[in-house]
């Protein structure tokens, strides 16, 4: 083009238009070819299969050329992009309370397909915000300055942690002493029997009488079952202890044992290396002078 002082004109720049763009009516024939679909599969996804025919509706219509024909993708795209913005017009509706009108041309196809799988949601009224109180742990224990004499409590030692073999040792040393202190105690309940029976009363007094020292007797018998529980525990942990610094002391010495098996293995191995380098060399210096 020539301009009107004889100067060529430049053309206009062109712009790189989108192969994606959607018309308004290939966009309305898309969504009522995936709608269709959409309610024939009673309202499920559609598959691979399903999005070829929609694009294969669109392209019938509105592809004018090669460069214009959709393809399966781009549709499953498009539709997900308008079911994004129908949420947004649907949101903007329920919030408005009726006051606000979507004038988006797809919105009531889209509504009439999608409405119940977007329900509207109702809007809250604003919560009171309340003060919150600072937490317990600020009340309690103040921030201040720390003292260079505070310290840390200790931490408690946890117990030790038994073995199969010490685990089994332990049970069969506890039920022992559970059968001794079971022994004991049938033989104390048979003396008391003994002595209920040859301490029996006459009348109502003596009844009473009898009631009294029956319970005195049964404080006593607990009195005396506690102390003999506390005995046998205590007996029971002591042999426990025993029992472990004696395995500890076994271990250090299978320990102190492999460590001097090695130790001489490894100096006999010297030795022996040491004889055969002398032989190699007593060797070499007689065949030298012979």
């Amino acid at each position: 083009m020539v301009s009107a002082d004889g100067a060529p004109s430049r053309p206009p720049p062109s712009f790189p238009s989108r192969e994606d763009c959607w018309s308004e009516d290939a966009t309305f024939t898309l969504v009522d070819a995936w709608g269709e679909r959409y309610l024939e599969l009673n309202r499920g996804s559609l598959r691979q299969k399903h999005w070829q025919e929609v694009a294969d509706t669109v392209n019938d219509r509105h592809a004018g050329s090669k460069k214009s024909r959709r393809t399966d993708v781009q549709c499953k795209n498009r539709i997900d992009t308008l079911k994004k913005k129908y949420k947004i017009e649907k949101a903007r509706v329920s919030e408005s309370g009726g006051g606000y009108r979507s004038l988006w041309p797809f919105f009531s196809r889209l509504n009439a397909l999608i409405g119940d799988t977007y329900p509207a949601r109702k809007a809250s009224p604003p919560a009171a915000v309340k003060p919150s109180a600072p937490p317990a742990w600020i009340v309690s224990h103040p921030v201040g300055p720390r003292s260079g004499t505070q310290k840390r409590p200790a931490a408690k030692p946890s117990p030790p942690v038994l073995s199969r073999e010490e685990d089994s040792l332990f049970r069969r040393n506890f039920s022992a002493f559970a059968a001794a202190a079971a022994a004991a105690a049938e033989a104390e309940s048979g003396e008391s029997e003994e002595w209920r029976s040859s301490s029996g009363g006459s009348g109502k007094r003596g009844r009473v009488e009898n009631d009294d020292k029956d319970l005195q007797f049964g404080y006593r018998e607990l009195a005396h079952a506690i102390v003999r529980f506390g005995d046998m525990y205590e007996r029971v942990e002591e042999m426990k202890q025993r029992q472990m610094v004696e395995l500890e002391k076994q271990r250090m010495q299978f320990a102190k044992d492999l460590e001097y098996q090695r130790m001489q293995l490894f100096m006999e191995t010297q030795v022996q290396l040491q004889k055969i380098k002398r032989s190699k060399r007593s060797s070499s210096g007689t065949d030298s002078f012979s």
